[in-house]
């Protein structure tokens, strides 16, 4: 890794890339994977590169949802594990949910790599690389899932998913939460809860969240997800004006 000081003013940013170009070298992210990531960073800009009081409201409800789950699971992708390999698998512990790999340009050597790096970070159970079902309606790779996990879950929680997934996912009775910088994209807006959030941040958060509601015992309250991105879209707006940029 680039030896980065601590006192650059950039240094949170810069150190998840190092990362993503580790989980390159690893085998774990793909390059694409690069670009995606560069594309949610410029959202983390409008946000301030902060957790929004409309992303707080959305892992509550998240939070909830994942502990009243029968079934949930955590879908897995190389930039996830790469960027929050030790907060998905504190959290699939928390919630007794297993992990799934599941990645977009897929080999299986690629996938075995990503188990391997979850299972190094105290992963106790990693599924994905025996899918044995298909998610109906969408044909490439990410299609592919183990009849165990994602197909059977009630509750799916996908960070950074893709928007035909998300929707085919929706259309097959499950509830997803995803966690996605762009209140704009697909997945945000067909997802049953949209975390608007960086990865790492929103896990974080998610995590303590979990933890407290299970020592109170919260029950679900009303969400809507429609509403709450049209706020995370005035807390954007209302950011920009406050440093007179629009």
């Amino acid at each position: 890794m680039h030896k980065i000081p601590a006192t650059h003013p950039r240094y949170a940013s810069l150190m998840k890339r190092e990362k993503l170009v580790e989980g390159i070298e690893a085998g774990i992210t793909s390059k694409q994977g690069l670009i995606a990531h560069g594309r949610g960073e410029a959202f983390d800009y409008l946000l301030g590169e902060r957790t929004l009081d409309s992303a707080r409201r959305a892992t509550e409800f998240a939070a909830s949802l994942l502990l009243a789950a029968k079934k949930p699971v955590i879908s897995v992708n190389g930039n996830v594990a790469a960027l929050a390999a030790k907060e998905i698998v504190e959290l699939s512990e928390l919630i007794n949910a297993p992990l799934e790999v599941n990645i977009f340009y897929r080999t299986e050597d690629r996938v075995m790599k990503i188990k391997k790096h979850l299972k190094k970070h105290g992963a106790r159970k990693v599924l994905g690389d025996k899918p044995d079902a298909r998610i109906p309606g969408i044909e490439h790779a990410r299609a592919m899932v183990d009849r165990g996990g994602i197909y059977s879950a009630d509750v799916v929680l996908a960070p950074l998913e893709d928007g035909d997934r998300c929707e085919a996912l929706i259309a097959m009775g499950k509830k997803v939460i995803t966690i996605d910088l762009n209140p704009l994209s697909r997945t945000a807006r067909h997802a049953s809860v949209t975390i608007v959030d960086d990865v790492e941040r929103a896990l974080k958060n998610l995590i303590s969240t979990v933890k407290a509601q299970k020592q109170k015992g919260k029950k679900e309250g009303d969400y809507n997800n429609k509403e709450n991105l049209r706020e995370v879209i005035k807390e954007i707006v209302n950011r920009l004006k406050e440093k007179d940029l629009i």
